[in-house]
């Protein structure tokens, strides 16, 4: 029994010298967090669970509330939500400009991978087309004598099949676009008029450029260099050339408007409302050319000829497009006749033309007109190739022909 006892009094006394009491843990805790302060709450809990001499396993904190959900968590800690906004605002901005990206991306021409700046067309399967693309299509189907077709599903395409889609046009309006002067983005309907009015990188020449200054800079700089340009300090002679060059650029307009009024002064003048339809010729490689039906001017018949490109062999393979045409006399006549003429927009027509007067002597051996330029206006390529497959895309051209008799 006295064996037993004192076998029981160790086996009491055992647990209570190998176990740390609760107060010494919490010293053991207090001056391991004072001494690693600065440390992450990984080494603080393994810190902890070394202490404690492996009776307590140590449990990370991130992982306390595994059973939370991340938004629940912020809700409950407001110090992590406010330390996350930063990022989540600036996930969101990356997000949205990406959006953006990818909605123009969709909504860009099929032909030119370009935003409508004004109209946007669709083949009948959906893809789309801008305005000076479409034409573009029709213009080269005209020229090459095929059905033009869809770039991407190759189904016929044409003015009654295809179909505007406004709805594009108007997203494709809101979408933000780069101003290509102040890299500063706008919403892409009011883009041109920021780069034409609003944007102060915008090239400008200066105010004394018709006296030969030849400085082109941003609109911002324009002030600046005026006030340290030299030409207003130079002499007549110095600046003698470039006025030269201005009177004969005004003087040439002039001279085209006096002769307009002289012309009106005629006896005889007669205009007709034509239309040009587009025809082939009988050779191997058949040539498109235009021509109108017969009309009467001053007792005679007459036709309009119209051709592009000179007749070039394939005007398709060419970006510029010109078309010229010609008055031909289709009657005999025994006495000569001077006709002045020139084409003009006319009253049922969309037709933009330039004024340019031209003159022949109509004669029995000479009965066909030299070919003249139709003086389109300069369209976003630099000349009137677009205004030209405008043109060409319609079953025909509508004009006025205005003719001048000159009594000798």
């Amino acid at each position: 029994m006295p064996t037993v006892e004192s076998s029981d009094s160790d086996v009491q006394q055992n647990p209570s010298s190998t176990l740390p009491l609760l107060g010494d843990n919490q010293v053991t805790m207090q001056a391991s967090t004072s001494s690693s302060s600065n440390n992450s709450s990984s080494a603080g809990n393994s810190s902890m669970s070394s202490s404690v001499g492996g009776g307590v396993v140590g449990v990370p904190l991130d992982t306390q509330n595994s059973g939370e959900p991340p938004a629940k968590r912020q809700l409950l800690d407001p110090n992590s939500a406010s330390s996350s906004s930063g990022g989540g605002a600036a996930a969101a901005s990356g997000t949205n400009e990406k959006l953006a990206y990818r909605i123009s991306t969709a909504l860009c021409c099929a032909v030119c991978l370009d935003l409508p700046k004004t109209a946007m067309y669709q083949c009948q399967m959906g893809h789309l087309m801008c305005a000076a693309c479409f034409t573009h299509l029709l213009a080269d189907g005209r020229l090459r004598d095929q059905i033009a077709t869809c770039p991407n599903c190759r189904v016929e395409i044409s003015k009654s099949t295809a179909s505007r889609n406004l709805a594009v046009e108007k997203a494709a309006s809101e979408l933000p676009s780069e101003c290509q002067y102040c890299n500063n983005e706008f919403p892409y309907k009011s883009l041109e008029r920021h780069e034409q009015h609003e944007c102060q990188e915008r090239p400008t020449k200066c105010r004394y450029h018709r006296i030969g200054c030849q400085w082109r800079g941003p609109y911002h700089e324009t002030t600046e260099h005026e006030r340290n340009c030299l030409h207003p300090q130079k002499s007549g002679r110095d600046v003698m050339a470039a006025l030269v060059a201005h009177d004969d650029m005004f003087k040439e307009e002039m001279k085209m408007f006096h002769t307009l009024i002289d012309l009106l002064s005629y006896e005889k003048i007669i205009f007709n409302d034509l239309q040009m339809k587009p025809y082939r010729t009988d050779e191997y490689v058949h040539k498109l050319f235009y021509e109108t039906a017969r009309f009467s001017a001053f007792n005679q018949q007459w036709v309009v000829k119209a051709r592009i490109n000179n007749s070039q062999r394939d005007p398709h393979q060419s970006n510029e497009r010109t078309i010229t045409y010609q008055l031909i006399l289709k009657t005999k006549t025994s006495t000569p006749m001077s006709i002045h003429f020139f084409a003009l927009k006319g009253p049922f027509s969309d037709m933009k033309v330039n004024t340019q007067i031209y003159k022949h002597d109509f004669t029995e051996a000479s009965t066909e007109s030299d070919y003249y330029v139709l003086p389109l206006p300069n369209g976003t390529d630099g000349n009137g190739s677009s205004e030209c497959n405008r043109m060409l895309a319609n079953k025909g051209i509508n004009f006025r022909l205005l003719m001048f008799l000159l009594n000798k």
